[in-house]
């Protein structure tokens, strides 16, 4: 078992404890979500922490995307309940980089790797995702290294 994984059942015990029901409930979701991905395929297998991190970052996703969804139908309670669901998972995700410190990653890596033009973006986004390492959405990503190929 992976030591995120550890401590996000840890984490929610002692939430369960506590009697918070928010952390518990969210962390039940990512256990969860952590346990689909490990039994999907042919056979099961524990998941290391960097695909944890990757399950939790798809959660974390979700929970920003029906955040948005809900504020923009009104739904002002929901969309803030899955804002504090989001919270509490980032407490789980490596720092996110900064848009000057993304742009100066990019920038380095490109030059690196020698891309240049449109037709290089799939191994630009690559090596660019390689070097970012999870600390920026792909979305982010993408419109940085789009926005320095000049696409």
């Amino acid at each position: 078992m992976s030591s995120v994984k550890d401590r996000l059942t840890a984490d929610m015990r002692a939430a369960l404890k506590a009697r918070d029901e928010l952390t518990t409930s969210t962390l039940r979701m990512a256990l969860a979500a952590i346990g689909n991905a490990e039994v999907a395929g042919k056979a099961k297998r524990a998941l290391s922490d960097d695909e944890v991190l990757a399950v939790l970052t798809k959660e974390a996703k979700k929970r920003r995307e029906a955040a948005t969804a809900f504020a923009e139908a009104g739904r002002v309670d929901q969309a803030a309940k899955e804002r504090a669901e989001g919270e509490v998972l980032d407490r789980y995700l490596p720092r996110q980089l900064d848009d000057a410190a993304l742009t100066k990653i990019v920038s380095r890596t490109l030059i690196e790797g020698g891309f240049t033009g449109k037709g290089q973006m799939g191994p630009a986004m690559k090596a660019v995702q390689a070097a970012v390492a999870g600390q920026a959405e792909g979305g982010r990503v993408a419109a940085e290294v789009r926005r320095q190929l000049g696409i």
